[in-house]
């Protein structure tokens, strides 16, 4: 069986190859697909073909690796396609992992989680801080910063966000509670009566004040390490000392440029000095 033609596929054309020959891309950041999605697309390939190709490199005699369009070619297996239409290209591993792992990021699909996961994987393999993946990917450093800061909730409460049962915006706040279980607590609260963003972030300001009455300022002091953090895209510690008069925060970051990038907003100059060879700084 012919796989692939190669000469139109070198000069740059699509080409038809067999779908048994196409191996998944290890990168892909998605885990779960939509049925209903999943099912219109199929039915819509099925009417009117494949239209746009797929992207993939060799990967061996008769086997070639998936670099975008996943979705498309489990939707053109469902149809019962026996080859699709496909762009052949020649990446090096990392150049294809890094595209495979960008070309999902700029699609609409992903859910919170997934979306988060891959930032990190962008960030931490291919040494990226977060303004840099957020370019790549034409989205907000802030956006990026908010999605890996999901990560940190519990494991039930992201699986939740995965199934859509809670958005980003109901999720957020609940990085502030200061214990898994309240988080989940409020998470099943949020869910049971559909509360919006809004409201989610009033039942934390809420739950924070009954829990924590002993200790306002704990509390208080928690409420501005997140905003900062949020605005920074980075980790915040405030540490106060007696009486809570004086203190001092500490800004983390974990390379060279992403300690110029605080710099520049914390002074607000377009070009910051070299920095120090030290993981964080006070202020």
């Amino acid at each position: 069986m012919v796989a692939v033609d190669e000469s139109p596929a070198e000069r740059g054309a699509p080409a038809e190859i067999a779908v048994e020959c196409i191996v998944p891309n290890p990168w892909q950041p998605r885990q779960t697909f939509d049925e209903e999605g999943m099912a219109a697309l199929a039915e819509s390939i099925r009417q009117h073909g494949l239209v746009q190709p797929l992207v993939v490199q060799k990967a061996g005699p008769g086997r070639y690796e998936l670099i975008a369009g996943e979705r498309r070619l489990r939707a053109a297996k469902r149809c019962g396609l026996k080859t699709v239409p496909v762009l052949v290209r020649s990446y090096a591993p990392d150049e294809a992992a890094e595209i495979a792992l960008i070309e999902n990021l700029q699609r609409e699909d992903l859910d919170a989680i997934e979306e988060g996961t891959a930032y990190v994987r962008l960030i931490e393999d291919f040494g990226l801080t977060q303004a840099e993946a957020a370019a790549k990917v034409g989205k907000s450093r802030s956006h990026v910063a908010n999605m890996i800061r999901l990560l940190q909730l519990p494991d039930d409460i992201k699986g939740w966000i995965a199934e859509g049962r809670l958005s980003m915006g109901q999720a957020r706040p609940l990085l502030q509670l200061p214990a898994a279980k309240l988080q989940r607590e409020a998470a099943v609260h949020i869910m049971k009566y559909e509360l919006s963003a809004r409201k989610a972030e009033a039942l934390v300001r809420r739950l924070m004040a009954e829990k924590r009455p002993e200790k306002d300022a704990d509390a208080h002091v928690a409420l501005l390490q997140d905003r900062l953090k949020m605005s920074l895209g980075t980790d915040v510690s405030i540490h106060l000392g007696a009486g809570g008069q004086k203190g001092k925060i500490e800004i983390a970051f974990t390379s060279e440029a992403e300690f110029e990038r605080l710099l520049s907003l914390l002074t607000e100059e377009k070009e910051a000095p070299s920095p120090p060879s030290f993981s964080s700084f006070h202020i």
